[in-house]
């Protein structure tokens, strides 16, 4: 999941550039593309924070192990 939203978010990159080159300035198609583009890496950093907080519930799930001397 997460790697198609970077996957998504170069293609949208690579479309603001090529916008660019073929017009020589901002477009309104830059902006959407913006838009989408800052949409995305929000996307990422929700996966991406969801990633860490289950790594983090694992880890403090661990067995706490008792010595009994």
């Amino acid at each position: 999941m997460i790697q198609d939203l970077y996957q998504q978010k170069r293609s949208l990159e690579l479309k603001w550039e090529q916008e660019h080159i073929n017009n020589g300035r901002y477009t309104l198609n830059m902006v959407r593309l913006d838009d989408k583009i800052r949409q995305i890496i929000t996307e990422i950093k929700l996966e991406e924070a969801e990633i860490a907080h289950r790594q983090n519930r694992i880890e403090n799930a661990a067995p706490q192990v008792s010595v009994a001397t």
